[in-house]
């Protein structure tokens, strides 16, 4: 793959583009009431405004590094190897978000690289050009990596005309993406001709970016497979699953759910231990994707008529839950410990149309996973673990008022501990076979027409 020149491509698509910046100047005042409204749950929303409009990086600005840009905690995540890379070979890395929770996640994952000055982390500026202009001349990074779905138009755009090599790594598109691009024309087609080239996760996603006319695409595999767990969180879950079975309980993890989806599992799980079929009933630990709902999912296991406590109750992992129907995952950065800690995950994204989500870290736990049938978001990656019996998908109507496919296939599977453990043994086998993305993405890009130094 080998960076493009400005001249391959069409001109900007500049009626659209005016039409874009109009709306976004007319839309920025209700981007701060967002903010200020979204400041009742944490003050620190309101932390760094001068940064979303591409100011108030103060007079200590490192020029020339690498500039990697993960929006939210996913995407923060799945760039650690790679960051720790470039690390490695004395980089310094730009590391931008557009989220408070993925800004807390890579100063969680960073802090020392952060401390000693290798990583300067600040916010992405709302992509109008003037604060993308600010941005990228204080800066001057070296290159730039936006990680898997980020497509800025001001920002992409912008980095074309200043020669400024632009890639999208990690990068996936799904079938209901790709169609909403092309809805656009030669205006969506161009947005993404325009990145210097792009690593897809798969082949499906690669030829979805080929459809759009993109022609320097490879596929370098996915980062999340590279992403190692936390030693000391796995090492917690274990202690609680121990106590969990020596007690001859089992326990699920309904993970990163969204809005309608905890009503459905806890129907289903409801409906799982009215049936009596187990002498131990088991546990289930009910982890929400954002954390502005856990109040919210707190209500809704109170109004279920179950019994739960929250983690947060509990200094170190929950050991008092003997009696508890639910515990409520409401700790930020965790989900290793509850991977590691459960003996079954139900995958949330997947139940409702929102398209999945990241099922690799409970594979790298050695979890099973159970999907509803909304994965397009990780598409290869449900495939491929359903291939390798790593994951079941729940089959039947899972909006039906008892949510009784979703009940039978936890009963079916908790039943079975064989099978569980099969499963179990697929996971990590799925989890360390698709490693490998981090030194096909370092070989790409070093093999670029800019110094890596």
């Amino acid at each position: 793959m080998s960076v493009t020149s400005n001249s391959e491509y069409g001109a900007r698509p500049r009626f659209w583009f005016a039409v874009y910046q109009l709306l976004w100047h007319l839309l920025l005042p209700l981007a701060f009431i967002r903010l200020v409204w979204r400041a009742r749950h944490s003050f620190a929303y309101l932390h760094h405004i001068p940064e979303r409009l591409g100011f108030g990086y103060g007079k200590l600005i490192t020029q020339g590094s690498i500039w990697i840009h993960a929006v939210s905690v996913g995407e923060t995540r799945a760039a650690q190897p790679l960051i720790e890379a470039y690390l490695a070979r004395g980089e310094s890395i730009l590391l931008t978000h557009m989220t408070l929770n993925g800004r807390r996640t890579g100063k969680q994952l960073f802090g020392q690289a952060i401390a000693a000055g290798k990583i300067r982390q600040v916010y992405l500026p709302y992509d109008l050009c003037w604060s993308v202009e600010h941005f990228l001349r204080s800066f001057k990074p070296k290159f730039g990596l936006f990680m898997e779905t980020e497509a800025w138009p001001t920002v992409v755009f912008r980095c074309k005309d200043l020669s400024l090599p632009l890639f999208l790594v990690n990068a996936r598109l799904s079938e209901r993406s790709a169609r909403r691009v092309s809805q656009f024309g030669n205006a969506g087609r161009a947005l993404f001709q325009a990145f210097a080239g792009i690593l897809a996760q798969t082949e499906f996603d690669a030829e979805r970016y080929r459809s759009l006319g993109v022609r320097n695409v490879i596929v370098s595999g996915n980062l999340k497979f590279d992403v190692p767990l936390d030693s000391k969180l796995v090492k917690q879950g274990k202690t609680w699953q121990g106590e969990l079975h020596a007690a001859k309980r089992l326990m699920v993890c309904a993970a990163s759910t969204r809005d309608g989806e905890e009503a459905i599992i806890l129907r289903a799980w409801k409906g799982l231990l009215l049936s009596n079929a187990f002498e131990v009933q088991p546990l289930l630990c009910l982890v929400p994707r954002h954390p502005e709902r856990f109040a919210e999912v707190a209500h809704q296991i109170e109004a279920a008529g179950l019994t739960f406590r929250r983690r947060t109750e509990w200094l170190d992992t929950p050991t008092e839950s003997a009696k508890l129907d639910v515990v409520l995952g409401n700790s930020m950065g965790e989900m290793p410990m509850y991977y590691s800690a459960s003996d079954l995950v139900v995958m949330g994204g997947s139940l409702l149309p929102f398209g999945g989500q990241n099922l690799i870290e409970a594979c790298a736990a050695g979890c099973p996973v159970l999907l509803g049938e909304h994965t397009y978001n990780f598409q290869q990656a449900a495939l491929d673990a359903i291939a390798m019996g790593a994951a079941k998908r729940v089959n039947g109507d899972l909006l039906l008022g008892e949510a009784v496919a979703l009940t039978e296939a936890l009963k079916g599977l908790l039943s079975n501990r064989a099978e569980l453990a099969q499963m179990s043994a697929a996971a990590i086998a799925y989890s360390v076979e698709h490693q490998g993305a981090t030194k096909k993405i370092l070989a790409a890009l070093d093999q670029q027409n800019f110094s890596l130094s």
